[in-house]
């Protein structure tokens, strides 16, 4: 068996790759197990160090690593370069405030000595997505080896030479072989993986349709596991907001990555007396986008990564407009080469559309009329999903009271949503749990070990002296 890297903006094979051979899985656990061995011995400088020859490494390799992810998923060069650009970043991040992050907490007790400390887990394995390629690992893995731990990555099977370029940016970085392993496997081995006692902990980025089978797998294993998993994100625009802010802010977040990203905002959700006025600026902005060739650094609008992505998004919306939406642009699949998809906008959308109804990945928004305020909290709060939101007013106190009623991990006011190291991300609800980034992030994958040291200098309670 074999993994073929198809380019989306030419439909042409670029490269095959043998499909991992369940030899090579054992020998790629058994290595990053054997490294965390040794690696969970090492200080923070230590780790530090290598984040910070892993940036270095990722930065001086940013052009042959951004035309890979353009030539494999079809990300625009200059998203294909920030992408790159991020993830050296975060190493740096984490090398930065790693060890502040997981110093020792020290608690007041009866003991002579109490506290917290965070301590390694071991092997985690990475399930991660096609849409972000090395953002996506990069994400949870420097937080991860900061913590001392090792990891195999199994990665999506349409960006394969992504894959193995990871393994090596971590091995000419200065860590340690084995640290982190890639297999090329199919989704079906990593049951199997999340069963090898070897495997700690698991993350998964993806739909909710697989984080619902990994979690099944992991629970039967009793894994530790963090799932970012879909969202349709809501953009609320109310009465007051800055409308041409709105507009333009709307047409990136929503065409960044030719749309597919779980963050990209994709319900405009409108207060009804300024939706006419909104729905003008919003049309207008998604037109003057650039679609083309995603290795020309003018181009705005790549290809979706795959031909079934196009064809699932198209049926969403004929579905929809079926059902009564309306096509202000776009709406139907470019002709000629390659798995594109205009940015297409429709209106008059209601609640038991596809378009409001399920997750779409690629560049079709949704705009959603709202009587009032609440109602366009309730309209955003209508979804399975909980990742990001957006929420438009110029009453930024009224901002922060509404933002507590948003069901959803993030909420930003008058942006877009967007991940950062220095804050917590992650969702609720089929958007899965735990959180990656930030001081929440490096904790997810740590023992949180108490040490208490005797002898007691008060006695405990005898209502709390046992369990």
């Amino acid at each position: 068996m074999s993994l073929q890297a198809i380019n989306p903006a030419t439909e042409e094979v670029v490269a095959t790759y043998p499909e991992s051979t369940p030899a090579q899985v054992e020998e790629a656990l058994a290595q990053a197990h054997a490294a965390f061995g040794v690696w969970r011995t090492t200080s923070f400088a230590e780790r530090a160090a290598a984040l910070r020859g892993l940036a270095a490494t990722l930065r001086d390799r940013k052009p042959k690593l951004a035309r890979l992810i353009t030539t494999e998923m079809g990300k625009p060069i200059t998203e294909a370069e920030g992408e790159i650009e991020k993830c050296a970043w975060n190493c740096e991040y984490y090398a930065d405030n790693g060890e502040q992050f997981l110093a020792n907490e020290v608690i007041a007790t009866n003991a002579r000595e109490s506290y917290v400390e965070f301590t390694p887990l071991g092997v985690v394995l990475a399930i991660m997505p096609w849409n972000f390629p090395f953002w996506q690992v990069m994400r949870f893995a420097a937080p991860a080896m900061m913590a001392g731990n090792a990891a195999v990555l199994k990665h999506a099977s349409n960006v394969p030479g992504c894959a193995l370029a990871i393994e090596d940016l971590f091995r000419a970085g200065g860590f340690p072989d084995g640290i982190l392993r890639t297999v090329l496997v199919p989704g079906a081995t990593a049951e199997q993986m999340i069963a090898d006692p070897r495997v700690r902990a698991v993350t998964l980025t993806g739909s909710d349709i697989a984080g619902a089978s990994v979690a099944a797998a992991a629970g039967r294993a009793l894994k530790k596991l963090v799932l970012e998993l879909g969202g349709s994100d809501p953009f609320i625009i109310l009465a007051d907001a800055d409308l041409d802010a709105a507009a333009t802010t709307a047409a990136r977040a929503r065409n960044l990555n030719a749309g597919q990203s779980c963050i990209a905002a994709k319900r405009f959700i409108v207060v009804e007396e300024v939706a006419d006025a909104f729905e003008a600026r919003f049309k207008a902005a998604v037109e003057a986008l650039k679609i083309g060739d995603p290795l020309d650094p003018a181009t705005q609008i790549g290809p979706l990564s795959r031909g079934d992505l196009r064809t699932a998004l198209d049926d969403q919306v004929q579905r929809s407009v079926a059902m009564g939406a309306k096509v202000l642009t776009g709406g139907a699949p470019r002709e000629g080469q390659g798995y594109y998809y205009p940015p297409t906008v429709l209106t008059q959308v209601t609640t038991e559309m596809p378009v409001f109804r399920q997750e779409t990945f690629g560049p079709v928004a949704a705009v959603i009329r709202a009587r009032d305020e609440d109602e366009a909290i309730a309209l955003g709060n209508d979804t399975v999903y909980g990742l990001g939101s957006n929420l438009w007013t110029a009453d930024i106190d009224r901002a922060r009271t509404l933002a507590r009623r948003i069901e959803a991990g993030g909420v930003f006011i008058n942006g877009m949503v967007a991940s950062d190291p220095r804050l917590p991300f992650g969702g609720v609800k089929r958007s899965g749990y735990g959180r990656e980034l930030s001081a929440f992030g490096i904790r997810e994958f740590v023992n949180i070990q108490t040490v208490w040291i005797g002898p007691a200098t008060t006695a405990i309670p005898v209502s709390t002296a046992a369990e």
